[in-house]
């Protein structure tokens, strides 16, 4: 079923059907351009990246990408909207994001002492500012969006939520991705502000009923391509976030299940065959194979033959020298005619 009507034009709107999570130190550059092998339509998120690593560093290293990940979209860290303003106009005409979006919803004290993340929440009217300033800076067909929580500490009321998101949206913003969960600010890890507030469907999409106009996503707890078409029944995206890391094959179906395409007659042996050409790029450039391979480690989840493929990879990419012949060696590990089972697995 397509979502409710009234959602405003969004060039990305066929993409954000399905989204992979922003996840630092998961989603890098390398991990996804394998999603990419896996998925051509799945929208792909970079981790965040501060406003500072990006002003004050080196802007290459953070926002450069190879331009088969597209459609990408970049998250960005920060409340100044001077500074949102100058990295959001660099990533898109300097490097070519299709999307800019805020993070609203990260709970960690790292990114609260730095005055962005889930604590931003608190401050709607400095948000509507910082996604006006971005909106300013970037072309129009560029969407600038928002991911936040359901709310944060005391501040968990539905209403409280509903203000948050008019008042960003008079700021320019038509597009947030909600993660179902509040937020602690204090008393809990990151990891637990991932597991113990209860996921809360029902307020997401109450928020779509009484926002209409407005694309929403849904984010949090979402494990399979099943569970993805049932919230899309009235949400107008899905982003999933650990389970497309730990279990990348889940994005091989997407396509076929989520947008109609032909089923893609490929095994994982052929997705990491096709992978090879980006590992001699990164090897040549003096990269090491296990800055590679840890993200190959859920490949076979679920697949006879998988642990011995993680443990041969944890024990051989590391060693100095390895190369294609250490992932060969690791995938013969699993047997060929076990992948070829492509389609029943996938959902």
């Amino acid at each position: 079923m397509p979502p409710a009507a009234g959602a405003p034009h969004d060039p990305l709107a066929p993409a954000r059907r399905l989204s992979v999570a922003p996840m630092l130190d998961w989603t890098t550059r390398d991990f996804r351009y394998f999603a990419r092998l896996l998925s051509q339509r799945v929208l792909l998120y970079t981790e965040m990246v501060t406003t500072g690593a990006i002003l004050h560093g080196d802007p290459a290293r953070h926002l450069g990408f190879d331009a088969a990940e597209h459609p990408l979209a970049l998250q960005l860290g920060g409340s100044d909207p001077q500074a949102l303003a100058a990295c959001a106009r660099l990533a898109v005409d300097d490097f070519g994001y299709d999307e800019i979006n805020l993070n609203c919803g990260c709970p960690s004290d790292r990114v609260q002492e730095g005055r962005f993340g889930a604590c931003l929440m608190a401050e709607p009217p400095l948000v509507a500012d910082c996604v006006a300033a971005m909106r300013a800076a970037v072309p129009a067909h560029v969407p600038v969006t928002v991911k936040t929580r359901i709310g944060i500490d005391e501040l968990d009321r539905y209403e409280q939520l509903l203000h948050f998101v008019e008042t960003v949206a008079a700021g320019g913003c038509t597009v947030f991705v909600i993660h179902a969960r509040k937020a602690w600010l204090s008393g809990l890890s990151p990891k637990e502000n991932r597991e113990i507030p209860p996921l809360r469907y029902e307020v997401a999409a109450q928020l779509k009923r009484d926002c209409p106009q407005l694309s929403i996503s849904l984010n949090g707890g979402v494990q399979t391509l099943a569970q993805a078409r049932q919230h899309l029944e009235w949400a107008d995206g899905v982003m999933i976030g650990r389970a497309a890391y730990e279990n990348p094959w889940l994005l091989a179906g997407a396509d076929a299940a989520l947008w109609g395409d032909a089923p893609m007659p490929r095994s994982r042996h052929d997705v990491l065959a096709a992978f090879e050409p980006y590992v001699e790029r990164h090897l040549a450039r003096g990269g090491r194979l296990a800055h590679l391979t840890r993200h190959l480690l859920g490949l076979f989840q679920g697949v006879p033959g998988a642990r011995a493929w993680r443990q041969y990879l944890s024990t051989h990419a590391h060693r100095h020298g390895a190369g294609l012949d250490v992932l060969r060696a690791a995938a013969a590990k699993v047997s060929r005619e076990v992948t070829q089972r492509y389609v029943s697995d996938r959902t």
